[in-house]
């Protein structure tokens, strides 16, 4: 499977997590099927953001509604590993639900995408 990310929205995703470094920095994809529109910032409400990320509920709910009324969708999210792991770690394998939806990490200004299944993540190509 192939999502095609807008540059805009790339270029917003690695300068927010070079702001917020050394902690998590997250935010939620936007857009329809195999393609991001753009990328939301949302503060990180875990209680370690160093170490992991929460996305504000209130801000998840916003986008839902504002996307729709766009035409569009929330298809996915995004969060930084400051320790420059380039795929998703345990913490998020034991937090990540089996909806379909695009789990775009970036470390070292590098991003990679995964979808979570059954068996664990399988990595997407981004473009």
């Amino acid at each position: 499977m192939k999502f095609v990310i807008a540059s805009g929205a790339s270029e917003q995703i690695r300068d927010h997590a070079r702001r917020e470094h050394p902690r998590e920095a997250c935010g939620l994809l936007i857009g329809s099927p195999g393609n991001v529109v753009r990328a939301e910032p949302t503060a990180n409400f875990a209680l370690d953001p160093e170490r992991g990320f929460e996305i504000d509920l209130a801000a998840l709910l916003h986008w839902h509604r504002a996307a729709r009324g766009e035409g569009l969708a929330v298809i996915g999210h995004y969060h930084s590993h400051p320790n420059r792991l380039a795929r998703p770690s345990t913490t998020d394998a034991a937090r990540a639900a089996e909806d379909g939806q695009l789990w775009v990490i970036v470390a070292d200004d590098a991003l990679t995408g995964w979808l979570r299944n059954a068996t664990g993540f399988t990595p997407v190509e981004l473009s």
